[in-house]
């Protein structure tokens, strides 16, 4: 008995059961949080980027002040009268004209009252009144107007030409005028815009109609 007792304390235990501590749990948390993190960054500089894109769009394009542009479009006759005496030449014409004022901006153009002078070699030979408005952006608008041209106030320096072109069946003419303007964006973003016309254009005497015009 004493035997039995004695083997059964000289045997060797059993050992525990041992638990290792395993990281693979841990480490996968900490990749998940590592591509979380990542795809954030990439968000973040995505929509940064794209901030950035607007603002350069906005700024070179929408911001992009562009002068409008002030042209005589057409026009015809209610009154035509032309004198051909040879000492004293003349003419009298009452003209319907049409004038365009393109807004080719993201924001309106509003101009001030404003003139048109027709000339004759340099000289004045009429004006006409362009009444206050609003350009709507992108948008071109027509003005109406009508003006009487006349040769009286030329003198007596520019008979022989007067006489030479009235001959000749051609009346070289030229109109001219500036608008002055703002262009205004979101209410916010505003520049002051100048827009000029300089158009020249030919009276063509047999067929009393108006031709050849050019602007710049």
């Amino acid at each position: 008995m004493a035997a039995n007792m004695d083997g059964a304390s000289s045997s060797p235990l059993a050992p525990p059961d041992i638990y290792l501590r395993s990281d693979d749990g841990f480490a996968t948390a900490q990749q998940l949080r590592q591509k979380k993190r990542k795809k954030c960054i990439a968000y973040i500089a995505v929509f940064a980027l794209l901030q950035i894109i607007v603002i350069l769009v906005f700024a070179l394009v929408i911001l992009r002040f562009k002068t409008p542009k002030f042209r005589l479009r057409a026009a015809s006759f209610t009154t035509f009268e032309i004198g051909n005496n040879a000492t004293n030449p003349s003419f009298n014409f009452l003209v319907n004209a049409q004038f365009t004022v393109k807004n080719t901006n993201f924001g309106k153009y509003e101009y001030d009252y404003g003139t048109v002078g027709f000339e004759y070699r340099g000289v004045s030979v009429g004006l006409v009144n362009i009444d206050d408005a609003r350009v709507k952006a992108r948008t071109t608008k027509k003005v109406n107007a009508s003006v009487s041209l006349s040769s009286n106030g030329l003198g007596s320096g520019l008979s022989d030409e007067l006489g030479s072109d009235i001959g000749g069946g051609v009346l070289g003419l030229r109109s001219r005028s500036t608008l002055e303007g703002e262009i205004k964006i979101l209410k916010v973003f505003k520049k002051k815009k100048y827009a000029r016309m300089d158009c020249t254009l030919d009276v063509e005497i047999s067929t009393q109609t108006i031709k050849n015009v050019i602007c710049i």
